[in-house]
């Protein structure tokens, strides 16, 4: 496929820009071009055509399954984005006032009170606008707690398991980060927990059930570590889409808990956006929350900017407002049955590791959650096919490949998510596809070794891009355009 500037053909115009008569603003020398931008000359028809074959080369959960373990692809209600697209929420002007936007307002409200029950937690701030930004939040707001109290503590605890977001953001709070060990279960490891929590403790990030996809049986013991030691517990929500209705994290003993909004209550979030990361805590941590809070006073609603040992805002204005509303509608469709939407979840993950676990290496022998891991270590030592050789075949059966090499802990990962969002049917045929290429690990290796064979670009050197990344091409030097 040519790039958009391989079709240039100069003169050519998709359209013209009305001329309109009016005077041309003079722009500040410093800021002038010194040649006019090199822009693709094309037809209108060509730019059509171009855009709508990118569309097509494009992968996501509206043309197939989506099994990205962790991530929590699932199907997204139409009707969501129509109610997103009502024109009292989508003109909304973010300098609106209060009274001008109490639909605004009461929405946002009633999904701070959903929230708050989901975690078991009696306070919520909605500004994070994703997971890892809600994470960094809760540090802030584990410092503005520890600093309010004169305690100097400087160290957050993770286990071995933890997303890569979480010693990222404890590097960026200012902490010093502590990792812990993996037990044989699959649970943290209590004894090498117990001598890694101290007085300078500030606090323990973790997901439950974790990246393995299995729910700490320990996690009361966990708690009482922490807390017999004055230190808080962080809910990485990025999980949170196995256990809503079923348990809640502030019953577990969390204090600070972040939902990823886009994936637990549905977001079209492929490509990086939108999100949304609200945080719930404890009502000894709420008055160091983000202003403003929405706040009501009898039928009215009000954005609540009087709060003295707030950490200050986060981003800017509220929080992303139409995720608020896509997740608002999610929660309202299922209602008091919303624990269904974990139970299914669970259900399906539960289905496949069942069907699966006879072809590859089942890591940890449990019941999962909402996602589990398999290991493809047995076909590299007997065949060798790797994780990433499945995951690439798994692209000629049409199917989105699962997340490889994550967690760390297990060899030759696949991280398998389904959602409750698939039928049955759908399960079945990922299962068919998983083993087939088991069998043809066996019989025919290097038919993995140069998948995918029917995809627009085929196997890449990896290795290659990752230490020379061509991050975009200067126009002259694009190996068509010079020589």
């Amino acid at each position: 496929m040519k790039l958009i500037f391989e079709k240039s053909r100069a003169g050519r115009r998709a359209g013209r820009v009305p001329d309109y008569g009016l005077a041309k603003p003079e722009l500040p020398h410093e800021l002038r071009r010194a040649h006019p931008p090199r822009l693709p000359e094309v037809a209108e028809s060509e730019i059509v055509r171009h855009v709508t074959a990118l569309a097509d080369r494009t992968f996501g959960i509206d043309t197939g399954f989506y099994p990205l373990g962790s991530c929590t692809m699932k199907h997204n209600p139409r009707i969501n984005e129509r109610l997103g697209r009502l024109a009292g929420f989508r003109d909304l002007h973010p300098h609106q006032d209060d009274d001008g936007a109490q639909g605004a307002l009461e929405l946002m409200w009633r999904l701070q009170g959903i929230l708050a029950e989901v975690a078991g937690l009696p306070a919520v701030t909605l500004q994070p606008a994703a997971g890892s930004q809600g994470e960094l939040t809760g540090l802030m707001l584990m410092r503005a707690y520890f600093a309010d109290r004169d305690e100097e503590r400087d160290t957050i605890i993770t286990a071995d398991t933890a997303h890569g977001t979480n010693p990222a953001s404890v590097t960026m709070a200012g902490y010093k980060l502590e990792k812990v060990e993996t037990d044989g279960r699959g649970n943290l490891d209590l004894d090498d927990l117990r001598g890694k929590v101290n007085e300078r403790t500030a606090g323990l990030m973790l997901t439950n059930p974790s990246t393995l996809g299995l729910f700490d049986e320990g996690i009361e013991d966990v708690a009482r570590i922490f807390h017999d030691a004055g230190a808080l517990l962080y809910y990485d929500g990025a999980n949170l889409n196995a256990v809503v209705g079923i348990s809640r994290p502030g019953d577990m003993g969390f204090d600070i808990v972040h939902y990823n909004l886009h994936k637990t209550f549905s977001q079209p979030h492929g490509g990086g956006g939108p999100g949304g990361g609200p945080v719930a805590v404890r009502e000894t941590i709420e008055p160091y929350l983000p202003a403003p809070v929405v706040a009501r006073d009898g039928d009215v609603f009000r954005l609540d900017h009087d709060r003295p040992k707030s950490i200050g805002r986060v981003r800017g204005f509220a929080g992303p407002f139409g995720v608020f509303v896509r997740s608002y509608a999610y929660m309202r469709a299922y209602g008091p049955d919303l624990k269904e939407m974990s139970e299914v979840a669970v259900l399906n993950a539960n289905y496949l590791l069942a069907r699966l676990r006879d072809a590859y290496d089942l890591p940890y022998d449990r019941h999962c959650m909402h996602e589990f891991v398999l290991s493809a270590r047995n076909l590299k030592r007997e065949h060798g096919i790797t994780a990433l050789d499945v995951a690439k075949r798994l692209m000629d059966y049409g199917i989105h490949p699962p997340t490889v090499y994550f967690p760390l802990v297990v060899p030759e990962a696949l991280m398998i998510e389904p959602t409750e969002t698939e039928p049955k049917e759908r399960l079945d045929d990922f299962v068919d596809a998983m083993q087939a290429i088991a069998r043809e690990a066996t019989e025919s290796p290097e038919l993995l070794k140069e998948a995918p064979h029917g995809r627009p670009v085929r196997r890449l050197d990896e290795v290659r891009a990752a230490k020379q990344p061509i991050l975009r091409y200067h126009f002259d030097e694009h190996p068509a355009l010079v020589g």
